[in-house]
């Protein structure tokens, strides 16, 4: 990413809107703006496969493994603003297992893209089946969206929800209902 560039952008921005990035409170904010930018969008240079790197592991336990409540933030490819909430991860293992703190950056490298949430949270499911290559995976996420909330019907407290269910989370009900009241629970 040319961070110089995109600080010219933002300058132009600033511009348009009728800002003086001159003024005192703008002089740095098309350099911030970049960085920030940067930063959020930097799940376009990862792959995932790297993040994982190498953390998998051989398992007999072929239960399931459940991470609740990831914080997700991320930005709506429609408006360029961002939304959050949480996303909850399940998967019944074959013979390997990720390490934990895999899943998390999983979902990290996916919510630095724009996104929409529906495919945002097949792709976490995808990954993981790939990686691992799991009896089944289900993915949830709840999300509030700005671009729902301070702008167009500005409603406050609409949550999106999303899953995606793959192999026999998908085929075999009773492993979905037993991921579904295990990420519920305490709620």
């Amino acid at each position: 990413m040319n961070k110089e560039k995109l600080a010219e952008l933002f300058r132009e921005l600033l511009i348009e809107i009728g800002e003086d990035p001159d003024r005192e409170g703008l002089k740095r904010t098309p350099l911030r703006a970049a960085a920030s930018w940067e930063f959020l969008t930097r799940g376009y240079t990862q792959d995932p496969a790297d993040v994982i790197n190498g953390a998998i592991f051989e398992s007999q336990a072929n239960n399931m493994i459940i991470a609740r409540d990831i914080e997700v933030y991320s930005l709506c490819e429609h408006h360029l603003l961002p939304f959050f909430g949480r996303c909850h991860i399940g998967y019944v293992a074959k013979k390997k297992v990720l390490g934990v703190s895999k899943l998390a950056r999983i979902v990290e490298v996916y919510a630095r893209r724009l996104q929409i949430q529906e495919r945002f949270t097949a792709q976490i499911a995808q990954e993981i089946m790939k990686a691992v290559d799991a009896e089944g995976v289900g993915v949830v996420m709840e999300c509030k969206h700005l671009c729902m909330m301070m702008r167009g019907v500005e409603k406050q407290n609409s949550v999106m929800t999303t899953s995606s269910v793959l192999g026999s989370f998908r085929t075999h009900e009773p492993t979905r209902l037993e991921f579904l009241n295990l990420i519920l629970r305490d709620r």
